[in-house]
């Protein structure tokens, strides 16, 4: 058998229950024990010393293992406090066709309700608190917009319910959490104390009547209300038992544990023995103690009868049931019965005959009003457990449906954590164009969330442990792109060439960015427009070349007279006389100069030294050799009929000359279509992609929900990196799971992908 470990941490009392519950559904007590506080270290439900209440818990935990032979290491709580919070609403789930409801889908609307019920108290909220869910109730289920007792088995497309929703500030829950963490133990379930008593003191066959439960502690009054087979509303008043001890403090001058003695021995005997605080002994009967409490137990009868009829649409109930100890004062009863316009004999203590379906193991325990709540709590686990679980995520306590696959994620979507904070971020990009081509450079891919779980290292698929300690750092932007004209294609492998004297000479397309001339170590910014020029003017072609052009000479441009201004395109030819001429031998950006035959045509790249002199020739102006080069010595090897020169030397030298004039010479660049050669007319807008050249990057193609994706810029990738590259709100599950599939199997979140690899990606309909 699995026991179940039940504490009902009250203001004055600790009681712990361990027992478990039969195939028949009879609750079977294996052990009890009950132990006071030492101090006051609660007040009003709450706890306000929480080492004095966590060296209680110990106390009565020690001793329970002691009586079961077996160490307790779990257990159940129920919360309570001044300031409680509920709500009530509707809400509904429509499946995408006729389906079977199934338990996890009856958990998942309570889930939904309790979201829905969050939002409205955060409308609504008046108050500097933080209020936590702490527990709810169905008040009616809906199957197709008909009321239904139960949904489940049923065939249904769309399925609702009315819940009660119940909060109380997050310091009273944490308060507890760190009481029971400090005994040494965890807790499995969290209630409400009202909740807890109403599922032991009203069974469900007594919920079609207008019934009220009191549970009178010693720092709260709980009330709850049922009404045609439902819990209707829950209350609670900070009006109990301890009012009437401090009043026999005052009276009969003693300290607060001797007049806790007086109140009890007053409900159950004829006469009270006490000592004062001046040690002298007394004998009093019971009704002076009765006498003394009399206006305190009309206040507190008036303030619980107020807050029924408040609950209850402002109209009596039938019958009203207490529990708890603070009820068992002489006249309670009876003066809550004349508040309630009810006769005395609807208005009753709850204890031994609500107890019949529980047996106690131990004989010397007396079925009293005062057990009904911790047994509560106990049986209140069968019939949550496993529904949530609970955990701290970056200092908040949030409450998450538990089924059995919850991973960090999960708890980070609960808690609305942006997921654009839980991947990798890259830097910002730069789009622009290049000859009417939409480009993208994507910035640098930043760091990870950092993930840790009670204090160790953990990824977002860690699975989630109950009451555990999350924290997640954001993950950081990466630097923005940096892309340079040097680095695009069309400026490192495109070339425009040239007929010039005869011979082939090609040289880099001279770029253009928002119609200016620019360097190739201009850094591209966003929207820029690029293009590259698809001609030269005969000067542009001369400075390249490093030559310097007879101007008494005639100059031909495809056998028309030309001069130095006159555009050159793609394989134009070019006659011209030159004074000088000259080579610099440098290995990058070269251009070559080929000698036309009818053989096929050759480019050989010079290979002298790097520290080769530049050739310098002086041409003879009468001769009849126009060729830039002088006829090859039949001695000259094929490596001389190479010039080479950089680009950016050459390029830079244009630019000085050419920016104070760049405008009248790009009006008169402006060439229309129809005259361009073939090979340079406008191409169609399509969106390309660049990426920088670095042999430790791996580009591949997924296909996602049926779309490729392509995934580009690290080395490897894992599932989550899709989430960079498609839309897809983590914020829509309301309850659902994410299924993650990759090629026909389910997958996690950390998986590597591969070429080519089929995923599935969507909330899995419950």
């Amino acid at each position: 058998m699995n026991n179940v470990f039940g504490l009902d941490i009250g203001t004055r009392n600790v009681v712990g229950t361990v027992g478990y519950q039969t195939d028949d559904k009879e609750f079977v007590v294996a052990a009890q024990y009950v132990r006071e506080h030492e101090t006051r270290a609660m007040l009003d439900g709450q706890i306000h010393d929480i080492g004095r209440v966590a060296k209680t818990i110990k106390e009565v935990k020690d001793e329970l293992e002691k009586q079961i032979g077996q160490p307790l290491e779990e257990v159940c709580i129920a919360a309570a406090g001044r300031v409680l919070k509920t709500v009530t609403t509707h809400v509904e789930y429509e499946y995408a066709q006729e389906s079977v409801v199934t338990g996890e889908d009856i958990h998942t609307l309570n889930l939904l309700g309790i979201e829905k019920a969050q939002e409205a108290l955060k409308e609504v909220n008046d108050t500097s608190y933080k209020f936590y869910c702490v527990g709810y109730s169905t008040v009616k289920f809906f199957l197709n917009d008909e009321v239904f007792i139960s949904l489940e088995g049923h065939k249904a497309n769309k399925i609702g319910e009315d819940i009660i929703v119940t909060f109380l500030p997050e310091d009273v829950v944490d308060g507890l959490y760190a009481a029971v963490g400090q005994a040494g133990l965890s807790v499995a379930n969290m209630t409400l104390e009202p909740i807890a008593a109403i599922n032991v003191a009203i069974p469900e066959n007594y919920r079609m009547l207008n019934i009220a439960l009191v549970d009178v502690g010693a720092g709260t009054s709980d009330i709850s209300i049922t009404r045609d087979g439902s819990i209707i509303a829950y209350g609670m008043i900070p009006h109990a038992g301890d009012e009437l001890t401090e009043v026999i403090v005052q009276h009969f001058l003693v300290d607060f544990n001797m007049a806790e003695h007086i109140k009890l021995q007053s409900t159950t005997g004829d006469t009270v023995t006490y000592k004062d605080i001046m040690s002298i002994e007394h004998t009093i009967p019971a009704e002076d103690v009765w006498e003394v409490v009399s206006p305190v137990v009309d206040n507190i009868a008036h303030e619980v009868s107020a807050k029924i009829i408040e609950l209850n649409g402002d109209k009596t109930v039938s019958a009203c049931f207490v529990v708890g100890g603070g009820g068992k004062i002489h006249g309670f009863t009876e003066k809550l019965a004349e508040d309630l316009d009810l006769p005395e004999e609807r208005v009753a203590l709850r204890g031994e005959e609500v107890l019949g379906d529980v047996t106690f193991e131990q004989e010397d325990i007396k079925k009293d009003p005062l057990l009904v709540t911790p047994i509560g709590i106990c049986l209140n686990y069968y019939d949550q457990r496993n529904n949530f679980i609970m955990v701290r995520f970056n200092g908040e306590r949030i409450k998450l449906y538990d089924n059995n696959r919850l991973t960090i994620v999960d708890a980070a979507l609960q808690a609305g954590f942006p997921n654009n904070e839980l991947f990798p971020k890259r830097g910002t990009p730069i789009n622009f164009t290049v000859n009417g081509v939409a480009r993208l450079v994507r910035g640098e891919a930043g760091e990870g969330a950092v993930v840790t779980m009670n204090g160790k290292p953990a990824s977002i698929n860690t699975p989630l442990e109950p009451n555990s300690e999350i924290v997640i750092e954001p993950s950081t932007a990466g630097e923005a792109a940096v892309y340079k004209i040097s680095q695009l294609d069309e400026y490192n492998h495109s070339v425009i060439t040239f007929v010039i004297n005869g011979r082939k000479v090609s040289c880099p397309r001279f770029v253009q960015v928002n119609g200016r001339l620019e360097p190739e170590d201009y850094s591209i910014r966003e929207n820029d427009v690029i293009e590259t020029r698809n001609y030269y003017t005969v000067r542009q072609i001369a400075q390249f070349m490093d030559l310097v052009i007879d101007t008494d000479q005639m100059i031909f441009v495809n056998n028309e007279e030309a001069d130095l201004d006159t555009l050159v395109y793609e394989n134009f030819s070019v006659e011209w006389k030159t004074d000088e001429y000259g080579v610099a031998r440098i290995d990058n950006n070269t251009y070559n100069d080929t000698q036309e035959s009818d053989t096929d045509e050759a480019s050989v790249t010079d290979e002298h030294d790097e520290n080769a002199d530049s050739v310098h020739e002086k041409t003879d102006a009468d001769t009849n050799d126009a060729s830039v080069l002088a006829e090859p010595d039949v001695n000259s090897t094929e490596s001389d009929n190479t010039v080479s020169r950089t680009s950016e030397q050459m390029m830079n030298q244009v630019l000085d000359e050419l920016h104070d004039d760049f405008a009248k010479e790009a009006e008169v660049s402006a060439v229309p279509e129809n005259e361009l050669p073939e090979n340079e007319l406008p191409k169609n807008d399509i969106q390309e992609e660049i990426h920088e050249e670095d042999s430790s990057e791996n580009t591949i193609t997924v296909i996602v929900n049926g779309e490729p994706v392509e995934l580009s810029g690290k080395d490897t990738y894992i599932f989550v990196d899709i989430f960079t590259h498609i839309s897809f709100d983590l914020q829509a599950g309301k309850g659902r799971a994410i299924a993650t599939v990759i090629n026909g199997r389910d997958a996690q979140f950390s998986e590597e992908l591969h070429e080519g690899d089929q995923i599935e990606l969507y909330w899995k309909e419950n």
